[in-house]
């Protein structure tokens, strides 16, 4: 618990980035933490775009101040604003790691992995209310609305994840593999599960854009 509520590397609490991201109403508020760490979700959610191409094994990329500073970022980036943000106040919060198949992909991006499987997706754990739940910070509603999907919503008392079928009931997420919580980023994880799933972007061990 105690290195859910830490600020680190990549999850750095204490940045300039994070204060400036964090709606100053919150940091006077008496609002209970399920109502803090709902908010905050949906400040990442609609505030940092979505964009699946950012990923790379550049590291240095997952911090959360260059994230804010980009205003946009893959779905692990997203989730590490959100779990910055949540420990800044006091929430504490892991980063949660899926295989997943997106069922209504962009073709350009189904050319560049060669598959619909995205791998590692990123979501997070949040502690409320004495239990972990999980939310997605994911897609932004512009994004929704462009792909026909209901924005997730989340109340922290719920799981939210994914959204399985879209408005036209069309499967469009689905769940592969579940690979738990971790309380930093699991860089060597990470980069197996993408040189397993896309071995065609690595030469010489190193992704390509």
């Amino acid at each position: 618990m105690k290195k859910s509520l830490q600020g680190n590397g990549f999850f750095s609490i204490d940045s300039p980035e994070i204060k400036r991201f964090i709606p100053k109403s919150l940091f006077s508020s008496s609002a209970a933490d399920l109502e803090i760490a709902v908010a905050l979700y949906y400040e990442v959610r609609d505030r940092i775009f979505y964009n699946p191409f950012k990923i790379n094994l550049d590291f240095a990329d997952y911090s959360v101040s260059n994230v804010i500073k980009d205003g946009e970022g893959h779905c692990i980036d997203k989730a590490g604003v959100l779990i910055a943000c949540l420990r800044k106040m006091g929430i504490p919060a892991k980063l949660g790691l899926a295989r997943v198949k997106n069922h209504m992909g962009t073709s350009k991006l189904e050319e560049k992995l060669k598959t619909q499987v995205l791998v590692p997706h990123g979501y997070v754990e949040v502690f409320l209310n004495e239990k972990w739940v999980k939310c997605t910070p994911a897609f932004n509603k512009e994004l929704c609305y462009k792909l026909g999907l209901a924005p997730l919503e989340w109340d922290g008392k719920n799981d939210s994840q994914l959204q399985s079928f879209n408005e036209s009931n069309s499967e469009f997420m689905e769940y592969l593999e579940d690979y738990g919580g971790f309380s930093e980023i699991p860089q060597e994880l990470i980069k197996s599960l993408m040189i397993t799933e896309y071995p065609h972007m690595f030469v010489n061990g190193r992704w390509q854009d």
